[in-house]
């Protein structure tokens, strides 16, 4: 005899689960039951229908009553509300807008009743400007109103996806919106490091954000709707989307024996079986194990819903099936940017007392050397047997992929040692060779290998500065641009020469721009007797927790918008380039420029944006307009026009002029030393310094022609010339150099993060101006001749040095 099945509620669960059971059981009595007229639509898609990305509201039907019918000869009965429950005569009550009120008998029963928005007992909370998004009938509502010309002031209250969405598409239709949430930050999946950036994204985009801060009243006024909050703020709004979270639906159950968790949740085993036998249920109104911590939880979504109603089908037609837990995996736009998570956070972890490790990552969404490269933001969640906890990520592109690999891992038992192992698809439009999943399980298999220790900005507070050292080790340029409090800057590139100013009984805390060099630093440091942590993420992910504040002198108040007309003289693309590439490029072209000709830059280095802010503002010139879209930074920019600030009080004593050039000793003939001195002298030269380069000794084969030059010598003279390397692409590494394999690796690694090679280095420092003076005393000594060295070199002495050093601030030796 074939089952009866009845299955409350469509949409993804009971849907899924109808048209599944009649795949396998083709004689089966099949009967869906639903509350409203729609039994299957795509409710993720309503926001976007109201701020009309979607234009079709067809679209969000994705299957009809009448279709269902047809297809799967189920008999679908719509307006049908199941109000109660009979277990013991296997019978429920049913209410209909056509049959009126009755029973219906089954075999088996699905319960997929979802889940129903919270409205909280608020003063005023029924106002007719008040609404709620679960289905079709609320997404017309809202649009109804919206559509309406004098509807210009919104106000959304909740941070989860749905009010984010919410905001986010009422802004695209031209409204002005405030998004109110009474946690610490919106989306709670996210820890708060990483939904800073979106929270950022919001505004940069209109969203006014008020967080911390619930409502305490609503008030009708002829002006609008008054949106009283609990800090005394009020918000006069025309319409108000009410997002605080979703309850179980699941009144109805609740006399009939069903056992309910402690938020009303029915609880199910792993064959989605409720406590009554035969009775299923799946969905938003189900209480399901977490993948990760395997404690109960409540996580709605549509993913693991149709996964739900199959295994229900299967287990209802024989078919043994089981639902193993739920990750959480989730996803969503917020203007240009996209979040995903899967797993735990930081915040459930340490609520029950799991240990766990983290590690940041920077990468960018394919390789840089290819046009429109973007960067990406990564976090881990590890224990220390290499279990994957949890991950989240931030950017542009490629983030679905990202998150989409690591949730499949952790669903295979996968481990941290996976992902550094996995073989994924690369071609420079869409990856990189070393893909941001694989970077992500070799920094964490660095910390558990104990190659290095690490630390976040968040727990930086926590140790203690007198028995410490903070240590920057990005360029000069870089630091200039903004560094963490009571950090000293010295270089990676010059950190080896330079170990003798760190104090070895103290703790070295060092941190770079994204983790990497900061990596390398802890790595020479620690092989050289230091007690040593990297900060992981490094600047990029410290900055998310401090957030630019102008300030009256500040070059953001210096801004004068410009219309989007405004024609410009020259056009610079830097995108693809890493700092302090954009600004080097910025420099020499500004350079080139007549005083307040206009140009226009790109670039797609995140940190551009602060950076020539604080470019503009040290080297006088004019920031016309700033902006972002879709990753891609655009600055208007006017040489000149703006006036010296005052540095110092008025005094009436003669001052001679100010000593702010640059001068740096090129000792070494080394290619990572040689890197280090053109990098930070570009940088001095790009913030409108003047740098002198003296070369002496080892330091003068940089400058020397690849080519051997016919010039009169002896025989001391050509056996130095013969035995010595000619020119800077001869160079060896000072470490690791392996036979020149090592110097070959590290030609290749920054080609491929698009980071220039020393020879363009040179070639950019002649152009900026750069002195490049060789020491006459050394080409005498090592046997060379003026004639084999680049053209553009000066030839000078001590005196020509001493001369430069005394009118430099800095003066470096390498």
């Amino acid at each position: 005899m074939s089952k009866k099945v009845l299955i409350i509620g469509g949409v993804a669960g009971g849907a899924s689960a109808a048209a599944r059971l009649r795949r396998l059981d083709e004689h089966a009595q099949i009967i869906l039951l639903e509350r409203d007229e729609h039994i299957s639509f795509a409710n993720c898609g309503l926001p976007y229908y109201i701020g009309e990305t979607i234009q079709d509201r067809e679209k969000l039907l994705v299957q009809t009553p009448k279709g269902m019918q047809d297809r799967f000869n189920i008999d679908v009965r719509v307006n049908s509300e199941v109000t109660a429950l009979h277990p013991e005569r296997k019978t429920v009550t049913i209410h209909s807008t056509t049959k009126g009120i009755y029973e219906e008998s089954y075999d088996a029963l699905i319960l997929s009743p979802g889940a129903k928005p919270i409205k909280p007992p608020i003063p005023g909370i029924d106002s007719k400007k008040i609404f709620t998004l679960r289905n079709i009938p609320d997404t017309d509502r809202i649009k109804k109103q919206v559509d309406l010309e004098d509807i210009q002031r919104a106000v959304v209250i909740g941070g989860g996806y749905i009010g984010v969405e919410m905001a986010e598409n009422l802004k695209e239709r031209g409204m002005e919106v405030t998004l109110v949430e009474a946690a610490p930050h919106i989306l709670a999946p996210f820890d708060s490091d990483m939904v800073a950036m979106m929270e950022k994204e919001l505004e940069e985009n209109g969203v006014r954000l008020l967080l911390n801060d619930g409502v305490k009243a609503f008030q009708e006024k002829s002006t609008g709707l008054d949106v009283v909050l609990s800090s005394g703020t009020t918000l006069t709004a025309d319409l108000v989307i009410l997002a605080i979270g979703v309850a179980p639906d699941t009144s109805f159950v609740k006399e009939s024996g069903i056992q309910l968790g402690a938020r009303g949740h029915i609880l199910v085993n792993d064959h989605m079986e409720t406590s009554i036998p035969d009775i299923y249920a799946v969905g938003d109104a189900i209480e399901v194990k977490d993948f990760v911590n395997e404690q109960g939880a409540a996580i709605p979504l549509a993913g693991p819903a149709n996964k739900q109603g199959r295994i229900v089908a299967d287990n209802i037609a024989g078919i043994s099936s089981t639902f193993k837990g739920t990750q959480g995996t989730s996803i969503i736009k917020v203007f240009s940017l996209t979040g995903a998570t899967t797993g735990n956070n930081e915040r459930n972890l340490k609520r029950l007392g799991l240990p766990y490790q983290v590690v940041y990552v920077h990468p960018f969404s394919h390789a840089t050397y290819y046009p429109g490269a973007l960067q990406l933001s990564l976090k881990l969640l590890f224990n220390g047997e290499g279990r994957i906890l949890g991950a989240q990520g931030i950017g542009i592109e490629g983030i679905d992929k990202s998150i989409d690999v690591i949730a499949t891992t952790m669903r295979l038992s996968g481990t941290i040692y996976d992902l550094t192992e996995l073989e994924l698809a690369y071609a420079p439009p869409y990856s990189s060779a070393k893909d941001p999943v694989n970077m992500l399980g070799f920094a964490a298999e660095n910390i558990l290998a104990k190659r290095t220790e690490v630390f976040t900005y968040e727990t930086l507070q926590e140790y203690d500065q007198e028995h410490t050292i903070l240590l920057d080790v990005r360029s000069p340029l870089e630091f200039a641009n903004g560094h963490l409090d009571g950090a000293i800057n010295i270089p990676l590139d010059t950190l080896r020469q330079r170990l003798s100013e760190l104090d070895k009984d103290k703790l070295i805390l060092a941190y770079c721009k994204m983790g990497l060099q900061g990596y390398l630093a802890s790595r020479i440091l620690r092989q050289n007797g230091f007690k040593v942590k990297n900060m992981t993420g490094g600047f990029k992910s410290a900055s998310i927790f401090f957030p630019s504040q102008d300030t009256p002198n500040s070059i953001s108040n210096q801004i004068a918008p410009a219309a989007s007309s405004t024609s410009f003289d020259r056009f610079l693309d830097a995108c693809g380039l890493s700092c302090p590439g954009p600004l080097m490029q910025l420099k020499s072209v500004i350079d080139e420029m007549k005083e307040n000709e206009i140009l226009q830059v790109t670039a797609s280095d995140p940190g551009f944006t602060e950076d020539v802010k604080a470019w503009c503002l040290r080297t006088h010139n004019s920031l016309l307009d700033l902006s972002k879209n879709k990753g891609i930074i655009t600055a208007l920019i006017k040489k000149g026009s703006v006036p010296l600030p005052l540095a110092a009080p008025v005094t009436t004593q003669p001052l001679g002029p100010a000593k702010d050039n640059k001068t740096i000793v090129v000792f070494s003939g080394d290619l990572d030393k040689a890197m280090a001195a053109f990098i930070i002298a570009n940088g001095a030269a790009s913030m409108g310094k003047k740098v002198t380069l003296f070369f002496t000794f080892w330091g003068l084969n940089i400058l020397r022609k690849p080519e051997r030059i016919p010039v009169k010598k002896g025989f001391m003279d050509k056996m130095f010339g013969f035995m010595m390397p000619r020119g800077s692409k001869a160079l060896k590494l000072s470490n690791m150099n392996m036979l020149g394999m090592g110097t070959q690796m590290m030609r290749m690694v920054m080609k491929n993060k698009n980071v220039s090679s020393l020879e363009e280095l040179i070639q950019s420092a002649m152009a900026a101006g750069i002195e490049i003076v060789a020491c006459q005393m050394s080409l005498d000594v090592m046997g060379l001749k003026q004639e084999e060295l680049l053209d553009g070199v000066k030839v000078g002495g001590v005196g020509y040095y001493l001369s430069e050093a005394e009118d430099s601030n800095v003066n470096l030796f390498i």
